[in-house]
């Protein structure tokens, strides 16, 4: 059995690749007023902001990378794959409702805990048991990742309260949240081979 698509490697890969270069790419268009350790990813995406068209490109591509992810993953328990296709959606939503020029958003803060609850949680539901399982996929490596996530989010959550790093923490949970899925995929590739399977 194909546990997934040799193509889910480029929609996977593609994730952490065009995330982060939507951020770099709307801050360098923002210019020296934006300051990455302290505002958030949404700040380059909102209304009136000089990197608005990339960083909303950025969420829409990210959103669709992991939909198409989720779709592949065919080795994963499906709470997973449905915990990770939302976390997809969020991200095209939170493209559009972007939060306003003036400041927060409910809805789109709303969107954005959504999708980042989904992203935490996606492994640990995606998890099966057993030693023909994928790495990745297995109870152990799976809690660890939701943990990571977990903690991370929780870090980005401490630092909007205190006004503080919150552009920093938020760039470390949604890459940590946008590798996770390459690194099942190729779990499940490298599984495959070490079973002489396709």
């Amino acid at each position: 059995m194909l546990l997934v698509p040799r193509w889910a490697l480029l929609s996977s890969g593609c994730a952490p690749v065009l995330l982060i270069a939507g951020w770099v790419v709307a801050a360098l268009l923002e210019g020296p007023a934006y300051d990455p350790a302290t505002e958030t990813i949404s700040v380059l995406a909102a209304y009136g902001a000089s990197g608005y068209w990339v960083m909303t490109g950025a969420f829409v591509a990210l959103g669709t990378c992991h939909l198409l992810t989720a779709w592949a993953l065919r080795a994963a328990a499906v709470a997973g794959r449905m915990a990770l296709a939302g976390g997809g959606a969020s991200a095209v939503v939170v493209a559009m409702v972007p939060t306003p020029s003036d400041g927060g958003s409910l809805r789109h803060g709303a969107v954005a805990a959504v999708g980042f609850t989904l992203m935490a949680v996606w492994p640990v539901l995606a998890a099966r048991a057993g030693t023909t399982v994928p790495w990745a996929l297995r109870p152990a490596p799976s809690l660890v990742a939701t943990a990571v996530m977990v903690v991370s989010a929780a870090w980005f959550v401490f630092e909007m309260h205190r006004q503080g790093a919150a552009g920093a923490a938020e760039r470390v949970v949604t890459a940590l949240q946008s590798l996770w899925p390459l690194m099942v995929v190729i779990s499940c590739l490298r599984h495959a081979e070490g079973r002489g399977g396709p």
